[in-house]
């Protein structure tokens, strides 16, 4: 099945065609007010580490050194999807940041780490839970 997972900043105005609007910032976006952004949720749980999130903003640590943490952390908590993946699994899900560059941002990491997962998911419904059971032909 294919997912449309699109990427947004907080600030920009909110359509119609934008599915489930979920907002996945640790932090609250300044000036705004929760009326005025259309939310479908804030999720907290999937967005970086506060630590991960200072070291970036300050400089601590390169963009690829953030993005490697980023995966890791989503990687030992993947739960911390679970949200996410029924919210696209419903239609289109739109992730909002107030990120100045989306592109430099977690979004993309996130989204690819949902992608990912959502595919597992569907490859592992796929396949039989069990061998089957040919216990009926031992009568013929």
């Amino acid at each position: 099945m294919a997912y449309e997972i699109t990427l947004k900043r907080i600030y920009a105005d909110a359509t119609d065609e934008e599915g489930a609007r979920v907002l996945v910032d640790r932090l609250w976006p300044r000036g705004k007010r929760r009326e005025s952004l259309a939310l479908t949720d804030w999720y907290r749980d999937a967005s970086p580490s506060p630590a991960l999130r200072r070291q970036y903003h300050r400089g601590e640590i390169s963009a690829g050194v953030f993005a490697a943490r980023y995966r890791g952390e989503l990687r030992d908590d993947p739960d911390s999807l679970v949200p996410l993946m029924r919210h696209a699994r419903r239609g289109r899900l739109t992730l909002l940041s107030a990120a100045r560059d989306l592109e430099a941002s977690h979004l993309p990491i996130l989204r690819d780490a949902l992608l990912k997962a959502l595919h597992d998911e569907d490859g592992a419904d796929r396949e039989p839970a069990s061998p089957p059971c040919y216990a009926h032909r031992l009568d013929e």
